[in-house]
């Protein structure tokens, strides 16, 4: 079994500024890079990562992947276009899609002041063109206006495959269910979205890592998609405002530790091998 890390990140801050949240403090703000994070993947046993863009910025994506060839823990890369220049879109996929390790493209959506930025006219052209390069598109979604632009772009584009991050954002710090428990199971409806089984900044900089308190969440995500569209992801380094590598780690194999060996099999590598049609 090959385990993938499906969601992880690096920066340097003198060469990029980072704009953390104001809830982030100034807990992240130092350098992350591959040596940190290769000395967690060797005591997990984990064989390689998905590196993904922290910024909606060309450059950073073009930098991610030269890392990735200079990195072999590194399997795939998922960077930023502009998705609401059509044109420009189309320009930048061109380019990037000469290299191997581009998978896919995500925006940082929970930043748009509109709820609805996924489906607005010119956005909705460039996943069409995501589609028919078969590449897969992440959605980060923080609230559920955010989350049911989702749904409506997988209801719109159906043959792109889309990848919600974080679990959707379940409301694990308030204690809360609806309305994140109906439309999860909404979204698993439309075939061609799967998730990550990980946790994100808008949860974990207000929550301390438990494994008993995610699981009923948990629990909801594997029963409504299934083990073939869920994918283990750490989101380091962001999640270390709310747990160690080790203890987010430890804990997303507790969360699956009940399911079928090919079950793990395909949360812990799988599921992240097809999706994102990785290559050795």
């Amino acid at each position: 079994m090959t385990v993938i890390d499906a969601h992880q990140h690096f920066w340097w801050m003198a060469k990029r500024a980072q704009p953390f949240p104001a809830i982030f403090g100034n807990r992240l703000a130092r350098d992350f890079t591959p040596a940190d994070l290769l000395a967690h993947l060797r005591a997990a046993g984990i064989d390689g990562t998905i590196l993904v863009q922290s910024l909606n910025d060309l450059v950073e994506t073009i930098e991610y992947l030269d890392l990735a060839d200079a990195h072999d823990f590194i399997k795939g890369v998922v960077g930023w276009v502009p998705l609401d220049e059509p044109t420009a879109c189309a320009r930048a996929l061109n380019s990037l899609t000469a290299r191997r390790r581009f998978v896919g493209v995500r925006h940082l959506m929970n930043y748009e002041p509109d709820p609805e930025w996924l489906v607005r006219p010119a956005v909705l052209e460039s996943l069409h063109q995501l589609a028919g390069r078969r590449l897969v598109v992440e959605a980060i979604p923080v609230n559920d206006r955010q989350l049911e632009s989702v749904i409506a772009a997988a209801q719109r584009v159906p043959d792109l495959a889309i990848v919600l991050n974080h679990l959707g954002r379940p409301p694990v710090p308030e204690n809360g269910w609806e309305p994140w428990g109906t439309q999860m199971t909404r979204a698993a409806s439309c075939p061609n979205i799967s998730v990550k089984l990980s946790a994100g900044g808008d949860l974990v900089a207000r929550w301390t890592w438990s494994t008993d308190q995610i699981r009923r969440y948990v629990d909801h995500v594997l029963d409504a998609f299934r083990p073939e569209r869920i994918m283990a992801a750490s989101n380091w380094p962001v999640v270390l405002l709310g747990g160690t590598f080790a203890e987010v780690w430890g804990g997303i194999t507790q969360l699956i530790g009940a399911l079928t060996p090919a079950e793990r099999t395909a949360i812990l590598g799988g599921t992240a091998e097809r999706i994102y049609r990785l290559t050795a």
